[in-house]
C-alpha cells in the first residue's frame, strides 16, 4: 500500500496559509490582521488545518477515498452524519 503524507492532503490554500503563520512567526493576531479577519477566524482555520493533519496522521495506510472524507469533514465541508453516512455506503460497497 502507498504511504500517506499529511503534506499529500494539504490543498494550495492550506499550504499558504501555513507559510504565511510561519513568517508571521507563529503569531496569530498577526496572521489575522494580514488576511483581514478576526482571530477567532483565523483560530478557527488552524483548529482544522490541525485536524486534518491529524486525521491523516491517525488513519494510516488506508484508503485514499476514506482519507478525503475524513480530510472535508476536518475541513468543515461535510457534517458529521453526511461523513457517517458516505463511508457506511463506501464500506457496503468495499468488503
Amino acid at each position: 500500500m502507498k504511504t500517506v503524507y499529511w503534506l499529500d492532503f494539504l490543498d494550495d490554500e492550506d499550504r499558504v496559509f501555513m507559510k504565511r503563520f510561519i513568517l508571521h512567526s507563529g503569531s496569530l493576531k498577526k496572521l489575522a490582521e494580514s488576511y483581514g479577519v478576526s482571530y477567532p477566524t483565523v483560530r478557527l482555520r488552524l483548529d482544522r488545518l490541525i485536524d486534518k493533519i491529524r486525521v491523516v496522521d491517525s488513519h494510516g495506510p488506508r484508503d485514499p477515498f476514506e482519507l478525503l472524507l475524513r480530510t472535508k469533514y476536518a475541513e468543515g465541508r461535510i457534517d458529521e452524519r453526511t461523513l457517517k453516512e458516505l463511508l457506511e455506503a463506501y464500506e457496503g460497497r468495499n468488503p
